[in-house]
């Protein structure tokens, strides 16, 4: 059979299938739904801590912590979405930049963004983080007005590149006449304070909000909200609707993972010409999840985090220690020309890849020497060789053989 007509019958099954979905954007985690369930009390204390603005007063600067999915950057842009109609209601001067740290990537574009929502226009590259921080600056300071900065996944950008720019704008206040900045930290990392600077930390967090994970209960309520608009009548079974919130309660009451769940249950089923959603097809949307989220996270993961997978996938030991993998990643970021982390700064990140389930890492006894800390990895070699492996910057020092791992044969 010539391939055009398998494409045919591939999309004529699909045009003339049971037509599942009625808005499959209403599943993505970055729509905005009209209404928040179970994040009332969040809304109620955000909206109460960023009121000042409306007064021209600056308002404290907020950091919000909870794990993915469970609703912290959705109630934000929720908030300050309703504080800015008011404001101009009030004609209070007041002005917001979302910046996503992750998706930015570096303190150079972080400040660049913010210069650009003052109405500055700031070449792609070419000039020095401090010199784009001080046209900033001055550019904000004739705008006279309340700057609120919304940084969230703040901690993929600090755990990669340190805090020094969050330590420039924490003081920027200091050296402001006519405008004033309120920071809104959003971090997915309880652990974040680890990686701060005390004094950052204490200036950031004036107040502090977290979110505690989603309950099978509360899921299947923002399941069933959002799949009334998502779905045809009668096509969502109930229990696949009950399977999709069970399984992402289980994985700490992830509202993304739940939404993922039905998404892609939804289009399996389409796929296969079924009427109707069953919990068998949530089963197998989870398979096929799984494996691109293990794929996803060591995509996303940061510059140094990859490096040190790197280190321990060299060292190719049952386990290895700190010291060893700190050896290994020593003599990667030699190679790679990257600037060098502590030992300190890599345990935490050591820490990251444990929680994220990529190494194990668990405390073990010596003896009389002391306790110290096994890691392992939790996943494929083949899997890291395939995905590290495929970006240009890292496939040099995939084949490269550490001089650490020679150091006892002599």
């Amino acid at each position: 059979m010539a391939n055009s007509n398998v494409l045919d019958d591939v999309f004529d099954n699909f045009v003339k299938g049971a037509k599942l979905f009625k808005d499959r954007e209403v599943l993505r985690h970055d729509y905005l739904p009209d209404r928040l369930p179970h994040r009332e009390d969040q809304i109620r204390l955000l909206g109460s801590t960023v009121a000042p603005v409306l007064r021209d007063a600056r308002c404290s600067n907020i950091f919000i912590y909870g794990k993915t999915g469970t609703g912290k950057t959705a109630v934000a842009k929720y908030v300050l979405s309703h504080l800015e109609s008011k404001a101009k209601e009030y004609g209070a001067q007041v002005k917001f930049c979302y910046i996503n740290c992750r998706m930015t990537g570096s303190e150079y574009r972080v400040f660049a963004a913010l210069s650009q929502s003052v109405g500055l226009s700031i070449p792609f590259t070419g000039l020095s983080v401090g010199e784009v921080f001080d046209r900033f600056r001055t550019g904000l300071d004739q705008s006279r007005i309340i700057f609120i900065i919304v940084l969230d996944e703040v901690d993929a950008l600090i755990k990669d590149k340190g805090d020094a720019f969050m330590y420039e704008l924490t003081r920027i206040n200091e050296t402001l006449h006519k405008s004033k900045v309120s920071i809104i930290g959003i971090s997915n990392d309880l652990r974040l304070k680890e990686f701060l600077d005390p004094r950052v930390f204490s200036s950031l967090s004036e107040e502090e909000l977290v979110f505690r994970p989603y309950d099978a209960a509360e899921l299947r309520n923002i399941l069933l909200e959002r799949s009334k608009l998502a779905f045809q009548d009668g096509v969502l079974s109930d229990s696949a609707l009950s399977i999709s919130s069970a399984l992402a309660a289980a994985e700490h009451g992830d509202a993304r993972r739940a939404l993922d769940l039905l998404r892609v249950a939804g289009e399996v089923a389409e796929r296969q010409g079924a009427k109707a959603i069953t919990e068998e097809h949530v089963r197998q949307a989870e398979k096929h999840i799984e494996h691109n989220r293990v794929i996803e996270a060591l995509k996303n993961l940061t510059l140094h985090s990859k490096l040190v997978l790197l280190s321990v996938y060299h060292l190719n030991k049952s386990s290895a220690t700190t010291g060893e993998i700190y050896d290994v990643y020593n003599e990667l970021c030699g190679e790679m020309g990257a600037g060098l982390l502590t030992q300190r700064r890599l345990g935490s990140l050591v820490n990251e890849l444990d929680s994220m389930g990529l190494v194990n890492a668990k405390v073990v006894s010596m003896g009389r020497y002391g306790r110290t800390k096994k890691i392992r990895l939790e996943i494929s070699r083949g899997l890291i060789r395939d995905v590290l492996g495929s970006e240009s910057r890292f496939s040099q020092i995939m084949t490269y053989q550490p001089k650490a791992l020679h150091k006892g044969d002599n």
